[in-house]
């Protein structure tokens, strides 16, 4: 693996409200791009490989990633246990199909609340997935980022599950 860089950023780098709902769209628009790369017959283990590199912090320091669907090796600590979960196809997590492949149209959050401390942050709230128009998923969702040295928010805690029917 390669040196983690600090996890304190460069300077006084402090996050905002703007900074969380920009992140959340670049995660989104990945998820989709991931989905239109594999439908269109284009690398999309690329283009996902660069969604969990630009948007997670695996490169900075411990990552706590809980996908929706992972049940067996559900917690992925790992870069490798992240794409796995997105893309499939990696023996030691057999479980994975692939969700970011699922055919994603779109990906919007519906934020139910942000906590900002400096230049770390905690969300919480909804997801719904659209795959097509008379099919959105609703998915719930806690993201925790960090700033990274050059000022660019990252993901180090993923939380994401299915809503409860009781």
């Amino acid at each position: 693996m390669a040196e983690r860089e600090s996890l304190r950023p460069v300077g006084t780098i402090m996050m905002t409200v703007a900074d969380i709902e920009k992140a959340q769209r670049a995660w989104g628009k990945g998820i989709v791009s991931i989905s239109a790369a594999k439908s269109a017959g284009i690398d999309y283990l690329e283009v996902a490989r660069y969604h969990v590199e630009s948007l997670y912090a695996y490169d900075i320091g411990p990552v706590l990633f809980k996908p929706t669907f992972a049940s067996k090796k559900q917690f992925r600590p790992t870069f490798e246990g992240a794409l796995s979960y997105f893309v499939g196809g990696n023996s030691t997590f057999p479980e994975d199909k692939g969700f970011a492949i699922k055919g994603w149209k779109e990906v919007r959050f519906e934020n139910e609340d942000i906590i900002i401390n400096g230049t770390t942050s905690m969300v919480m709230g909804n997801y719904f997935f659209t795959a097509s128009e008379d099919n959105e998923v609703k998915v719930e969702f806690s993201f925790g980022y960090i700033v990274d040295s050059s000022g660019k928010l990252r993901i180090h805690l993923h939380h994401s599950s299915m809503p409860a029917e009781i």
